[in-house]
């Protein structure tokens, strides 16, 4: 459940090119003695670079030992440009995405409008990038790891996957152990509300995607006196079971793909001819024979482009509208034999780099979702699950559902949440693209309706998240919400794109 925004668009453009040659609110501004600051205390910031500035916070390593051994936050923001209201917190989703690059982003990534009335403010949530980041493998083990079938179809198979699923588990205790106990999303939430007071907000206001509407949501049930305005852009329901929510994910990227199939069949490069039906058929064909036989890779990095790195790349830029060009391309290269253009793509999605080195955002991504949930010990259960999501998603459904199994063997195990309904705070802002395929429309619904002051907001468009996505409407409501606390009506639905 990842949110890439203008990240994204940079990395896929650069993709496309390779491939064709005062204070009047509730904060007033940190300040202090420069250097690590530690909970309870102000930030001291440093200019890092094109008008941002970073700084370190010191936060317990359990929230239950407060006086124990502490772990330290990257956090970055771009101050305020004019009459500043306080701090706006971002985070961009994952789990295991970087706050920090996310930030950096800023002017791009949320309107000058805000830029003028927040200092606009990231953080790498622990066990994330420059924030004691969870590791478990090499990178050339990691793509080892990566390329494993992720749909088994035979015993042998699933004792491949599996056997793959406790050496990754093994990696993270060797590397990580101590940290894996306290990396899940109720840890972060209260990390954050030490970065509120740190950065000298009474109440906090945030916007947070995809995965970031878990921890707002998380947030504003721990603390729901201390929310002045969050906007959760990409809803996920914190009510669905740990395999419900990949066999509905998969569905989701199903029906993302076939709006993209629909916009192909009218454009002059689409690989595809004649019906939706037949282009899914065409497809399904594809990711059968390379379930035997992988696609040529002419990068000379040695890995094999198996249907697990297929999946990937055909993902990707369902993401974002913008990137379905590279898809068509990159189908039609994958239909004549050649993987090269999907690997690239399933690397800008996975967070590898050009040099082979990861970020963290794999691992991380893992060691948050398998505490935050009781996932079930037993691989008959994800494959029970996995036939269960290839009625609605059968080119996805199993490799979702399957891609969970490390948390069968994590060493800290998750327990059964309780409802987050975040009683007593006030009104909160969830926005739904209604052909989102990460964070399907009716996880929104389901988180509004959920929240007890949740209000909806739904997109009728596509790509992952819906702010600073090309919808004027959008853009207006979280704006107005965000820096006059105007509250949309519930169930407001902005229009399609023309």
């Amino acid at each position: 459940m990842r949110s890439r925004a203008a990240a994204a668009l940079v990395a896929l453009t650069l993709f496309a090119a390779a491939c064709n040659g005062g204070d009047d609110g509730d904060g007033s501004a940190g300040g202090g003695d420069r250097g690590t600051a530690g909970a309870g205390a102000s930030l001291g910031w440093d200019g890092c670079g094109d008008g941002f500035e970073c700084a370190r916070l010191a936060v317990p390593l359990d929230h239950a030992r407060p006086d124990g051994e502490r772990i330290e936050l990257s956090v970055i923001r771009l101050p305020v440009s004019g009459r500043r209201i306080g701090s706006l917190l971002l985070n961009p989703g994952g789990p295991g995405g970087s706050g920090v690059q996310y930030a950096r982003g800023a002017r791009t990534v949320v309107s000058a409008a805000l830029r003028e009335r927040f200092d606009i403010v990231g953080f790498d949530p622990r066990g994330v990038g420059e924030s004691a980041p969870v590791r478990c493998l090499p990178s050339a083990e990691l793509d080892d790891y990566i390329g494993l079938d992720g749909s088994p179809d035979s015993p042998r198979e699933v004792t491949v996957l599996a056997e793959g699923s406790r050496r990754f588990v093994s990696g993270c205790r060797a590397r990580s152990d101590r940290l894996l106990p306290h990396v899940g999303t109720a840890d972060v939430a209260r990390d954050m509300d030490l970065l509120r007071a740190a950065v000298g907000d009474s109440r906090l206001t945030y916007l947070g995607k995809s995965y970031g509407t878990q921890l707002g949501a998380f947030y504003a049930d721990l603390f729901p006196d201390r929310v002045r305005a969050l906007v959760l852009d990409g809803a996920v329901d914190v009510s669905l079971g740990p395999l419900e929510v990949g066999a509905s994910q998969a569905h989701g990227f199903e029906i993302a793909l076939d709006s993209f199939l629909r916009d192909c069949l009218g454009a002059g490069d689409c690989p595809f001819a004649g019906s939706v039906a037949s282009a899914r058929a065409k497809i399904a064909g594809l990711l059968r024979r390379v379930d035997t036989t992988p696609l040529t890779n002419t990068t000379g990095d040695g890995r094999t482009v198996t249907q697990a790195w297929t999946v990937l790349g055909v993902i990707a830029p369902l993401y974002d509208r913008q990137a379905w060009p590279l898809l068509r391309q990159a189908l039609g290269r994958a239909l004549q034999g050649d993987g090269t253009p999907l690997l690239r793509l399933a690397d800008w999605l996975m967070d590898r780099k050009e040099n082979g080195q990861y970020a963290n955002q794999t691992e991380a991504n893992l060691a948050v979702s398998c505490v935050d949930a009781p996932y079930p010990g037993d691989p008959a259960a994800y494959a029970a699950a996995a036939r269960e999501a290839e009625k609605k998603a059968p080119l996805f459904g199993a490799y979702v559902v399957w891609s969970a199994l490390p948390c069968a063997y994590w060493p800290v195990k998750g327990e059964e949440r309780e409802r987050i309904d975040a009683p007593g705070a006030p009104p909160i802002m969830v926005v739904g693209t209604e052909r989102d395929p990460a964070t399907p429309y009716e996880w929104s619904e389901a988180l509004a309706s959920q929240l007890s002051s949740g209000v909806l907001v739904g997109f009728d468009g596509d790509g992952h998240t819906a702010y600073l996505s090309g919808s004027a409407c959008v853009d207006r409501l979280v704006d107005d919400y965000l820096i006059d606390l105007a509250v949309p009506r519930d169930g407001t639905r902005c229009p399609k794109i023309r």
